[in-house]
């Protein structure tokens, strides 16, 4: 069954909306076609300009999925793209770029879930205005063990005079987005990140590790700073994921932090969220850093 619906001006062709995507929840294809659209206005000041990796799960979170970068040939010629030359690959490959609400419209009807945006954008691509402090906990240790470890880098971050905002993964972690200038190159932004982890690591080393291999992680709280790289992610705030009851990686106040629990919103539940208070992270773009200050603060050499 096909439909078409008008997205703000776009044609949208819809297929296969009755087919389960989150079995166990209930949920069809119907609902995150539904999800995408009405979290549009919320979503996109998180996505315009930044070329976007997304993971498809064309038959839902039951079936296959795949990492699609480059954009299919039947694309519809409204998407905004951009194309970058990868020197790993040896090839241009097309980014879509989300910058309008028919686009999120269509990419759930493609399947596409989780949404992975790059931390700088295109008239930038070398030098981040986002960076990210990933904290994964690995079993036994869970969401809060994640939660102690996210209150203490928001300690460090005061110290070191670094603004940081919180948002669940979604699964069981957490994710501190810092913005910054588009002054530096990623690998000074990657190095601080690093830094800050080495100082709780030396703090807490009971807590938190900085270990590489999952299975010399220990049950500790990793501190995943190597998404800080040109072309790697973390998942994008208000992005579905693909987990029982269809959470939903969600921008929080720090406050927050303190109680929350892991999956605490999904494309359900965070709509409501969203009508009656906001966005948390709605100015995280305005409160971009300059990063001398950290440099010093950290050791490291300006």
């Amino acid at each position: 069954m096909q439909r078409t619906v008008l997205v703000a001006g776009r044609k949208v062709k819809l297929t296969n909306l009755e087919k389960e995507f989150w079995p166990e929840s209930g949920l069809r294809k119907a609902d995150l076609v539904a999800y995408f659209h009405q979290v549009a206005d919320y979503l996109l000041p998180h996505l315009r300009g930044r070329p976007l990796v997304v993971t498809r799960y064309p038959d839902g979170v039951a079936g296959k999925s795949f990492y699609q970068k480059n954009l299919p040939e039947h694309t519809p010629d409204w998407v905004a793209r951009v194309a970058i030359f990868s020197e790993h690959s040896d090839r241009t490959i097309n980014y879509c770029l989300v910058e309008e609400a028919a686009t999120l419209v269509w990419l759930g009807n493609q399947g596409g879930i989780e949404l992975h945006p790059w931390f700088s954008r295109i008239n930038s691509l070398d030098k981040p205005d986002l960076a990210v402090i990933d904290l994964d906990p690995a079993p036994p240790a869970g969401f809060e063990e994640a939660r102690q470890t996210a209150l203490l880098v928001k300690k460090l971050l005061d110290k070191i005079g670094l603004k940081g905002f919180p948002k669940t993964s979604g699964a069981t972690g957490i994710h501190i987005m810092i913005p910054v200038q588009p002054l530096y190159e990623y690998d000074l932004v990657r190095l601080v990140m690093e830094r800050i982890g080495a100082v709780l690591l030396r703090t807490v080393p009971d807590l938190v590790t900085m270990e590489r291999q999952v299975n010399k992680r220990n049950g500790k709280v990793y501190i995943d700073y190597l998404q800080n790289i040109r072309g790697k992610t973390v998942v994008s705030a208000y992005s579905p994921r693909p987990l029982p009851g269809a959470p939903v990686s969600t921008p929080c106040t720090w406050e927050e932090v303190g109680h929350i629990q892991p999956q605490a919103w999904n494309i359900r539940s965070v709509i409501d969220r969203l009508k009656q208070q906001g966005d948390p992270h709605a100015d995280i773009m305005a409160n971009q850093q300059r990063l001398e200050m950290a440099q010093k603060a950290l050791g490291i050499k300006i």
